[in-house]
């Protein structure tokens, strides 16, 4: 298996508004190291660099400065044939006029090693669970989208692998097939472990299917960590937001006699080294608000059932603020309806506000 790391690794592209050409950085300045074995879910909303990475990380683009290093050897100074790098796309990317088998088998058979073909599908088979077999005389016309990523990932485990790389390979599948796939994949990712980076914006397969997480914005790393990690200590208002669901509720107020105050809630302590009038913003996530009947008035806004959890989601709003948090689905709450709540100090976050980073 291979070490992968990026080393102050940036790309650009230049953009066009019509009136003139400008130099987006796609990647700007990233610094990772992904060891041996680990699988990382690359996490961030739609244009942050997420796929220009992967493809990076592929050798597909080059970087116009830093490295993109296997184990100890520059990306660049390893041949095409020896860089064993697998690739699972959104849309499959299959050759539309081969069958399975040729698409699977196609690397052994330009290394001359067919032989070796029958073994790998009986193995990809009895892992997942599915029959690749009954695909094998498929054209990619006669298969379902399921079917087609499954045919891709196949391909992909077919090689002589050192990266397996995966950009967003699911997101076209209905919810019923996603579940079934991500459990699918990870069998192989344990039957077959390899230095993976799987992108995604799908916070639940991030978590089922890697190791860490890194968290994308703007071309920039903002944090990298395991999902508790990024849940309990982001770095940032952006992280912190980003990451969980429901999101973290963000409340603006000041700093007053070392401790802060917003608009609904406040007098909690916090760094006595923040002068007065400091503008913070507190976060707090929803299983940290309960009801209290001493607690802050807020208007019922949304009551949304979660049967599965067997919980509710409550929307609460007061003086231009609103705020969710969890209550049991026994619980009688109507919309409309007026009630008290009130948070858990213990779940408190603190950022700065012009800045967004984190500081308590």
């Amino acid at each position: 298996m291979t070490t992968l790391t990026f080393e102050h690794v940036s790309k650009y592209f230049d953009r066009s508004d019509g009136t003139e050409i400008r130099r987006i950085a796609a990647v700007d300045n990233v610094s990772l190291k992904v060891a041996s074995g680990d699988v990382l879910a690359i996490l961030g909303p739609s244009g942050c660099g997420k796929s220009t990475l992967l493809r990076l990380a592929a050798g597909i683009f080059k970087p116009d400065s830093g490295r993109v290093i296997y184990d100890d050897q520059d990306l660049q100074d390893v041949p095409l044939r020896e860089r064993g790098v697998g690739m699972v796309f959104q849309e499959g990317a299959l050759v539309p006029h081969w069958v399975t088998r040729r698409s699977v088998g196609f690397f052994l058979e330009l290394r001359q090693r067919e032989s070796e073909m029958p073994e790998r599908l009986a193995q990809i088979s009895r892992i997942t669970g599915f029959g690749l077999d009954v695909l094998l005389e498929r054209r990619p016309g006669n298969l379902s989208g399921g079917e087609q990523q499954r045919v891709s990932i196949a391909r992909a485990l077919s090689r002589d692998m050192r990266v397996l790389l995966f950009d967003e390979p699911f997101a076209n599948l209905d919810a019923k097939y996603r579940t079934e796939a991500r459990v699918e994949l990870k069998r192989l990712l344990n039957a077959f472990p390899v230095t993976s980076i799987y992108v995604t914006h799908d916070q639940i397969e991030a978590i089922a299917l890697s190791h860490r997480i890194a968290v994308m914005r703007d071309g920039k790393l903002e944090q990298v960590g395991t999902y508790p990690q990024l849940y309990s200590n982001p770095v940032n208002i952006f992280v912190a937001t980003f990451i969980g669901t429901p999101i973290m509720n963000l409340f603006p107020g000041h700093v007053e006699n070392g401790c802060w105050h917003g608009e609904n809630f406040g007098g909690y302590p916090i760094r006595n080294d923040l002068p007065d009038g400091t503008k913070v913003t507190a976060g707090i996530r929803p299983e940290y608000i309960h009801l209290a009947s001493d607690g802050t008035y807020g208007v019922v806004e949304q009551a949304v059932p979660y049967f599965a959890e067997r919980h509710q989601v409550i929307t609460v709003h007061l003086a231009g603020e609103r705020w969710s948090f969890v209550v049991p689905l026994h619980e009688t709450i109507e919309v409309g309806s007026t009630i008290r709540c009130a948070l858990d100090p213990a779940g408190l976050l603190f950022f700065d506000s012009k800045t967004g980073q984190r500081i308590g």
